[in-house]
């Protein structure tokens, strides 16, 4: 890491609560180390999109996005082939990946990670040819994505967003009936949520335990009536749906998901909304992305 570029997001969560000016600052003099060269700026909008989607060129060696887990996805698919190193330092609302190779959320303890971080390869998955970090879902989670933004215009808090999201979820979610072929192998359920991961999430909680095992699981949330609805509801936001026996997890490298004869879905992939073609076809990039991890982080991952 001697020649860093770093992005950040001025509309994330963590910046809009503070100066971001003062934020572009410390990053800088903090990152600028033993001789390193050190670009920060800050960004909005398509300014920021484009920076991004720009930054796998250049004479840079490293590429630090500070932002949410939509924006690491971008840099993450822009970085295809790059021969650079990416960087996340997490202020965003839900920060999933950074949150599971141990990135700290204080911006003062990021730095200081990032500041020692050491290169791993991970593994990303495709939805329809693109490329995302760590989550897609649809049903339940599309719909848990569209509330949220009604929850956050309504200026509420993270501790109030996500149960009142959760709520309005569940009001809008109905039965899908979905085809769900996993490596070949076909079944059919009566759901009314699907999540594709890369890798396996090994609980308790929404974290993955390995980055590289070259796989996807998807969990298949059943429709079994309305209190079973609102159990499985209440597991998935509160994080212990691994026991409940209404959530059916599969694993494999491809996975194909059709509903019926409908042509498109609302789908939420890495906490970015979209209108997706059906069948959703998933798959896994084994070791597809160079990321920066904490030198403190669990061996999860190939080092480079």
């Amino acid at each position: 890491m001697r020649h860093v570029l770093v992005l950040l997001n001025a509309k994330a969560g963590t910046l809009q609560q503070r100066d971001g000016e003062a934020v572009r600052r410390e990053v800088a003099d903090r990152l600028s180390r033993d001789g390193r060269k050190v670009e920060v700026q800050l960004l909005t909008g398509e300014d920021l999109l484009r920076a991004i989607r720009a930054s796998g060129r250049g004479p840079h060696d490293t590429v630090i996005v500070g932002g949410g887990d939509g924006s690491v996805s971008l840099a993450a698919r822009c970085h295809e082939n790059s021969g650079k190193a990416l960087g996340i330092l997490p202020l965003g609302t839900m920060n999933l990946l950074a949150h599971d190779i141990g990135m700290p959320t204080d911006i003062g303890a990021a730095l200081d990670a990032l500041d020692t971080a050491r290169p791993m390869r991970v593994d990303m998955g495709t939805l329809n040819g693109r490329r995302f970090h760590t989550i897609s879902g649809f049903g339940f989670f599309s719909q848990m994505a569209r509330a949220r933004e009604t929850a956050r215009r309504w200026g509420l808090g993270r501790f109030f967003a996500v149960p009142i999201a959760a709520f309005l979820a569940l009001r809008r979610t109905g039965r899908i009936h979905i085809d769900v072929e996993v490596d070949g192998q076909r079944r059919h359920f009566a759901a009314f949520s699907a999540l594709v991961t890369v890798n396996r999430f090994t609980g308790p909680g929404w974290r993955r335990g390995r980055l590289d095992e070259g796989l996807l699981e998807v969990h298949i949330v059943e429709d079994r009536g309305a209190l079973a609805k609102l159990k499985a509801g209440a597991d998935l936001v509160t994080d212990s749906w691994r026991g409940n026996p209404g959530i059916v997890s599969l694993a494999g490298r491809d996975i194909l998901i059709s509903r019926g004869e409908r042509k498109r879905s609302w789908v939420s992939t890495d906490g970015e909304l979209s209108r997706e073609r059906l069948p959703l076809h998933y798959r896994v990039v084994p070791q597809a992305l160079e990321l920066l991890v904490p030198d403190a982080a669990p061996q999860r991952g190939s080092i480079s």
